[in-house]
């Protein structure tokens, strides 16, 4: 077996890529990757973005446009094609693990990050249009989003929470699929193939804390440079035990309820001082998802270590972190910042997509 299988044979970690475009899905690349041992599929707008700028989709775009179509409308069908026929690859994984994995996400648009109502009516939308068990629908971890999280669940919805960086802001997310669990148990409907997985981003983590370690006044803190990101990722895995293989979700699992898996995401190496593939080997564990670019894979296969790494050193993980409070790191800040951030570059990513799709547009009209 090569390293990606290994990940899920030996540890009980599913290995996704994160990426998708027309090409991949074409070419038959997607099906030789679920060979090698990919098990599901990751995208987002910035994903996307790069996808149609490319050029691959010149195509399509026209022919939407000739249809009246408006440039949001256009997204929508290329992102649905695309994540649909990748759903459709990865539906033998699904079939194969019993409805645990071969999953392939969309994200509802970030400019919803912030309304729950919109959220959850944009969500019921994607699901029902994708019309396959093995997609998931993207929901950021944002204040509002907490709640369309738990009113999806609670409808039937798998959802994939992202844009995760906060240990407390995780345990909100996963009590908030726990409770739409109970919600939907209650009124006598099925839980058993309802899917989730908790996104916690990791490498941009290390951007940030490093970067205010290199402009504090303070001594001491080099030895702490690219040690917050795994850190804080083993504390979610820690929060992960307690909520899930605890007392409290004992009767949900007696019903058939599956334990929504952290899902490691921003898995690429930043800095090129450290490791390629620092943020696979250190977070492999059971009951797990690591989502890896194409460059990150193709580096854990050709020299990955597989061993379980997520629950050991944990007394040395939060060591780092108490010492990174000392050197005046606010980790609460750090991650409040991460995930403004992040929603804010996926919502210019939409906007530079749609971009792209109007200067088509503009095109056609003046040819």
């Amino acid at each position: 077996m090569n390293t990606l299988q290994r990940l899920h044979a030996e540890q009980d970690q599913s290995p996704w890529i994160d990426f998708i475009d027309r090409e991949l899905i074409t070419t038959g690349r997607l099906d030789e990757m679920i060979d090698t041992g990919i098990r599901g599929l990751t995208s987002n707008p910035t994903i996307f973005g790069k996808a149609v700028a490319s050029g691959q989709y010149d195509e399509l775009i026209r022919r939407e446009i000739d249809n009246g179509h408006s440039n949001e409308q256009i997204f929508e069908e290329i992102a649905v094609a695309d994540v649909g026929d990748a759903a459709d690859k990865l539906r033998r994984v699904y079939d194969e693990s019993q409805g645990t994995d071969g999953f392939a996400s969309i994200e509802v648009e970030p400019a919803l990050a912030d309304d729950t109502d919109r959220t959850i009516e944009r969500a019921k939308h994607l699901w029902t249009r994708l019309g396959r068990p093995n997609v998931f629908i993207k929901i950021p971890a944002t204040e509002a989003g907490v709640p369309a999280i738990t009113a999806c669940i609670a409808e039937g919805i798998n959802i994939n929470v992202t844009l995760m960086f906060s240990v407390d802001v995780y345990k909100r997310v996963a009590n908030a699929y726990v409770e739409g669990l109970k919600q939907r148990r209650a009124r006598g409907e099925p839980i058993d193939r309802i899917a989730s997985v908790a996104s916690f981003f990791v490498s941009r983590v290390d951007t940030k804390v490093d970067k205010r370690l290199d402009a504090s006044s303070s001594n001491g803190g080099d030895d702490l440079k690219g040690r917050a990101a795994v850190a804080n990722a083993k504390m979610a895995y820690q929060a992960y035990l307690d909520i899930f293989h605890g007392n409290g979700f004992e009767e949900l699992r007696s019903a058939g309820a599956q334990v929504q898996r952290c899902l490691w995401a921003s898995t690429s190496t930043k800095n090129p001082a450290y490791r390629d593939v620092l943020y696979v080997e250190e977070l492999i564990g059971p009951e797990t998802v690591d989502t890896m670019p194409l460059d990150t894979i193709e580096a854990f296969l050709d020299h990955g270590n597989v061993q379980r790494t997520v629950d050991r050193d944990v007394d040395d993980a939060r060591r780092v972190l108490r010492d990174l409070g000392a050197q005046g790191i606010d980790m609460e800040n750090v991650t409040d910042e991460l995930i403004e951030e992040g929603v804010e570059a996926f919502a210019k990513s939409v906007d530079d997509l749609l971009e792209t799709i109007d200067s088509q547009r503009k095109a056609l009209a003046t040819a």
